[in-house]
This record gives C-alpha cells, sequence and structure tokens, in this order.
C-alpha cells in the first residue's frame, strides 16, 4: 500500500506531460526501488498518476527497479485492480459470483453492455464509464450487485441501470 501520507490522485484527463509524470513517478521509485515487496506500491501510485499502466512506464519502472520487465508486467497481468487500457473516471463492476449469476448478473451485465455500448473491459468513448466483471462483493444475500467506484448497489435489475446511472452522468457534467 502507499504510504498513509502521501495522496494517489489520478492525473488522467488532466494536461499534465508525460515527462512531469514521468519525473513524479522517479520520485516514488527513489522510495521504494529499494523495500521489500515495492513493486506493488509503485504500481499503484503509477496508476493513480498515469490512470492506467501504459507500457512506456512499465518499461520504466522495471528498469529503475532492475526487475524484469516480464516480472512486472507478470504483476500486472496478475491482479485485476490494474490496466494497462485507460479507464473510465467511473469503473462498474458487475459480481458474475454464483448467487449474483444465479439471480439475475448475467442480465444485469447485458444490460449495463447494451446501455452503455461497450463490452467488458472497455471504456465508454466520453471516457465516463468503464465495465469489468468481478467474482463476489459479499453482498450475496443482496444480489445481484454492481460496484461504481467504492458504492455497492444491490438487487440490481436490469430495468433500473438508467437510473443506476443518472447520478454518476451528472457529476460528471457537474465537474466538467
Amino acid at each position: 500500500m502507499p504510504d498513509a501520507n502521501m495522496s494517489v490522485t489520478c492525473s488522467c484527463g488532466t494536461n499534465e506531460n508525460n515527462e512531469t509524470l514521468f519525473d513524479k513517478l522517479d520520485e516514488i521509485l527513489e522510495e521504494y526501488k529499494f523495500k521489500e515487496g515495492g513493486l506493488i506500491p509503485v504500481l499503484q501510485i503509477a496508476q493513480g498518476l498515469f490512470g492506467f499502466l501504459p507500457e512506456e512506464a512499465l518499461h520504466h519502472i522495471a528498469t529503475k527497479m532492475n526487475k524484469p520487465y516480464s516480472e512486472v508486467a507478470g504483476v500486472v497481468g496478475f491482479y485485476s485492480y490494474f490496466s494497462t487500457q485507460p479507464r473510465g473516471n467511473n469503473v462498474i463492476r458487475v459480481c458474475l459470483g454464483t448467487a449474483c449469476y444465479v439471480r439475475g448478473g448475467k442480465q444485469v451485465l447485458d444490460s449495463l453492455k447494451k446501455e452503455l455500448h461497450i463490452d467488458v473491459g472497455e471504456t465508454t468513448e466520453d471516457k465516463v464509464f468503464s465495465l469489468e466483471v468481478a467474482r463476489c462483493f459479499g453482498a450475496c444475500g443482496l444480489a445481484p450487485a454492481i460496484m461504481i467506484n467504492d458504492d455497492v448497489h444491490q438487487r440490481v435489475k436490469p430495468t433500473r441501470i438508467k437510473q443506476i446511472l443518472a447520478p454518476y452522468y451528472k457529476t460528471e457534467m457537474e465537474e466538467a
């Protein structure tokens, strides 16, 4: 985990250029490069800086931490938290664990795909939403469930998808 005193904010959508982002990444790498288990915190912070983990950043991290690129890329590929593709400002995760699946999770996913015009792993053209699948949120008794960012929505009905997404569109419009 990143240091509690360090703020990790996404710079995606800002005008910060790559040089500035890599300068910030170098500061982080100086702090973590010799720490046991430092790779994951560095990747978390890098994803916060860039909004995702571009290949150029992965190579940079591997070089600065004196690790093979395959190790760095392997960690990124193993953990679903990490993304090598730009994500939307709101990440929707649909639970397809057993309880959610049996109680209509697949239909909820299909409704989201139709509403957003994207598939799992994709981001809407306007960069408002990204769609992912998860296995369990621990809300099995209130299935099916979805998470939008840190908000858990329970007993989701496919017919209510527009209603659930509306506040997130409204937030985007207010921030623009």
